[in-house]
């Protein structure tokens, strides 16, 4: 029993450190972030189907819930474009600092889903995350369109999570993914056609590397990676799975100093400012697990 309490931890950080390879691969492969997501949500929505149709899942769904899954594909769709777009404006250190702030975004958004009020100690933390996210700005302005994306990409990231977080009440997770990856092909399809260059964006002659890059994020650190966090879920708490989850930027950006030591070295005040990001963010996950303990003791 011990030794499968182990194994599944390990596995949930091998998912985390799957989640923190993403943003390398992000910077490995070449083609613009359009025909990237395009690429990835096209892959991870046949590797899904296949998936679903061996486990003999139903995907019969209502129109009501068609309809919130395809707007979830859309936000999901915008938040990995805006995500590497950042890395391609920036570098993925700060990319994944201005994730990180996702998890206050989503202590904003939270309450007006599931109609709670807001608690003292998450405007604290709001304050705290502004001012290590103004650190960072300061540090590296030359970064500013990446700052920008990366925070936008949090929000996107946010919306996305509180949203499937009502999803999942009522649906399998691999239906609510499939019908969302395929939502945001479709998405990205109609943009790039009336707002780009067509498919000319989506380059269909990808390099040798680019393919294997880009099957391995969509396999991996997409499909399996949903597939494979849904399982665990079944044998750690939510909470321990969220809060891992939060170490993501951390493995990132430890995994991109080590690939990438030259263009991911950044000044001191852009750690101080990523520490006090990720470090409030982690501290905001244990009160909310403290303060669940004490209403179940009541």
């Amino acid at each position: 029993m011990l030794n499968d309490k182990y194994k599944h931890h390990l596995h949930l950080h091998f998912l985390v450190f799957i989640a923190g390879f993403t943003a390398i691969l992000g910077k490995l492969i070449t083609v613009s972030a359009y025909a990237l997501v395009w690429y990835r949500m096209f892959i991870a929505s046949l590797l899904l189907l296949v998936f679903i149709k061996a486990k003999y899942i139903n995907l019969n769904i209502g129109k009501a819930a068609m309809f919130r899954f395809t707007a979830a594909g859309i936000v999901v769709a915008l938040h990995w474009i805006t995500f590497f777009e950042a890395i391609n404006q920036s570098n993925i250190s700060i990319t994944l600092a201005m994730f990180s702030s996702g998890a206050f975004f989503a202590a904003l958004i939270e309450p007006f889903f599931f109609k709670r009020k807001l608690v003292w100690y998450e405007i604290f933390f709001g304050v705290l995350i502004i001012f290590g996210v103004s650190l960072i700005v300061n540090a590296e302005l030359k970064y500013i369109n990446g700052i920008i994306l990366g925070i936008v990409s949090a929000l996107f990231s946010s919306l996305f999570a509180v949203l499937n977080g009502k999803f999942v009440a009522k649906h399998k997770a691999a239906v609510i993914s499939f019908y969302e990856f395929i939502s945001g092909v479709l998405f990205i399809t109609i943009f790039m056609f009336f707002f780009g260059d067509g498919f000319t964006e989506i380059n269909f002659n990808l390099s040798q590397f680019d393919f294997i890059y880009i099957f391995i994020l969509a396999s991996i650190c997409t499909a399996y990676a949903f597939i494979a966090s849904t399982h665990v879920m079944k044998h750690i708490s939510p909470y321990t799975v969220v809060l891992s989850y939060n170490l993501e930027p951390v493995y990132g950006i430890i995994l991109a100093l080590i690939i990438f030591p030259e263009s991911e070295k950044m000044t001191s005040n852009f750690y101080i400012g990523a520490f006090i990001v990720i470090s409030v963010i982690l501290l905001n996950a244990l009160l909310k697990n403290s303060n669940k303990l004490k209403r179940k003791a009541t």
